[in-house]
């Protein structure tokens, strides 16, 4: 029987080894798969402001939660739990890193809106800014997480799928679950007639959303949101000394930006706490205006001790005056422009 014939050498010298092209290396913080890479972070899709609900088949219905704006990041290493801004909130936040630790999955993103709730069972943002102690960092044992929203899901990123098919997923991944991490339900039935209940219950608004539109970063109109009770942040450049008041003010001077400026939008002088009003007067007497002509242009006959602007509060309001002022307004609670502190500009839609 002839011998098989033997291989021919390879195309290459003799003396030299074969070697393959070394791998690339791969990147540790990515999930061991060869599938679709998760991104670090993901900028928000976030609502544009109408003045009445959008009609039609294609729009879904939620409640706008009155919280802070999370994405949550399940890796391989850990979790992470960034704000609208990108900033790393974990450890503000240890009940809902707690629930995304129990979701059994290798690798997820979940949008949503970290929210405690007032004795009615409504998101109040108030309540939660006192669980965190103001602008002091510390935690918030009892805020849960209203997700919305399913971005990246066991090494697939399915933001080109359709809202319908990511809540869908997000519903199975949460569902009979227990923890800080809760599905925010589609609310069903008549827009106007939703809007309505919601106004009837105190709610701050509606996010109408269209079920058939892929996750987009920005404002481009995919979710609309329709507001019950306006709520905004905005410059305190100012206060009304009292000395019979909480904290030694009567009131708070606001500002908004206006192409590139300052401008005096009114005062709120409600909804303040004891502890809250004090804590508030102490970061005041901080940041105290030094130079003889105020912050913003103002032309009324207050006493008014002037600030730097750098405190921004979130206040809550029923629209405006004829002369740009903010009509009804409540104190709910100081922003941190670490967050999504985004100042309220005149002529825009942005929150």
């Amino acid at each position: 029987m002839s011998k098989p014939p033997r291989s021919k050498p390879l195309l290459q010298d003799a003396d030299v080894p074969a070697r393959s092209k070394p791998r690339r290396r791969r990147d540790p913080a990515q999930p061991n798969l060869l599938l679709d890479p998760m991104p670090r972070r993901v900028e928000p899709c976030l609502a544009l402001l109408k003045p009445r609900p959008p009609h039609g088949d294609r729009w879904s219905a939620e409640i706008k939660w009155d919280g802070y704006r999370i994405a949550v990041h399940i890796e391989p290493q850990g979790i992470r739990i960034l704000t609208k801004k990108g900033h790393d909130w974990t450890t503000r936040f240890p009940a809902i890193e707690a629930a995304a630790r129990q979701l059994g999955v290798s690798s997820a993103i979940l949008d949503g809106e970290a929210v405690m709730y007032d004795e009615l069972g409504r998101s109040d943002f108030n309540l939660l800014q006192a669980s965190l102690g103001g602008r002091g960092g510390k935690r918030s044992s009892n805020a849960v997480c209203m997700a919305f929203d399913l971005l990246y899901l066991d090494g697939h990123d399915i933001r080109k799928a359709e809202l319908r098919v990511r809540r869908h997923l997000l519903d199975d991944l949460i569902k009979d679950r227990q923890g800080a991490i809760h599905f925010s339900e589609d609310i069903e039935g008549d827009p106007d007639a939703i809007f309505r209940a919601a106004d009837e219950h105190g709610l701050e608004g509606i996010v109408y959303k269209d079920r058939d539109r892929p996750y987009r970063s920005g404002r481009l109109g995919d979710w609309l949101k329709v507001k019950c009770i306006a709520s905004d942040a905005f410059f305190i450049v100012g206060y009304e000394p009292s000395l019979g008041a909480y904290g030694g003010f009567a009131s708070l001077l606001l500002a908004a930006r206006q192409n590139g400026d300052l401008r005096y939008v009114g005062s709120v002088g409600t909804g303040f706490k004891e502890r809250d009003a004090a804590q508030l007067r102490k970061l005041m007497d901080r940041i105290l205006w030094k130079r003889k002509a105020p912050p913003v242009p103002y032309g009324g006959k207050r006493r008014v001790t002037w600030l730097q602007p750098t405190l921004i509060a979130e206040v809550a309001y029923r629209g405006w005056t004829s002369d740009q002022k903010l009509r009804h307004s409540s104190y709910k609670g100081l922003r941190e422009v670490q967050d999504d502190a985004t100042v309220y500009e005149i002529g825009s839609d942005m929150e």
